[in-house]
């Protein structure tokens, strides 16, 4: 059985920093890419970042670049969302997900991703 579970969310000032985890069971991992993605509170889920399966590529959305970085170690089976510089507009359900896919035109696209875990709320005040 495939799980992914994510950890570390919670409450935040803007300014601050959070490291989010991602544990994976159940599957390959390190054949595995990964995505990080968000969903604010009435909003659509959105991309937030990608790691390719060794760890050496990555992705991430205009507005996280330079802010987030996400890693992953294979030999724990983990993947890492570091975000500094949080904003408010940050906050959202963080969740991460896994593709065996390649793809030749990003990672954006949640349709890639077979398996998500339940996510992760982070809260960034004021």
């Amino acid at each position: 059985q495939v799980q992914l579970v994510e950890s570390g969310g919670g409450l935040v000032q803007a300014g601050a920093s959070l490291r989010l985890s991602c544990s994976v069971s159940g599957l390959t991992f390190s054949a595995y890419n990964m995505g990080w993605f968000r969903q604010a509170s009435g909003k659509e889920r959105e991309f937030v970042g990608f790691i390719d399966w060794s760890g050496r590529n990555t992705e991430y959305a205009g507005s996280m670049e330079g802010r987030f970085t996400i890693s992953r170690n294979n030999t724990d089976n983990m993947v890492y969302l570091q975000m500094n510089s949080l904003k408010p507009e940050d906050t959202a359900v963080y969740f991460c997900a896994a593709t065996i896919y390649t793809s030749s035109i990003g990672y954006s696209a949640e349709t890639l991703y077979g398996y998500w875990g339940q996510g992760t709320q982070v809260i960034v005040s004021s």
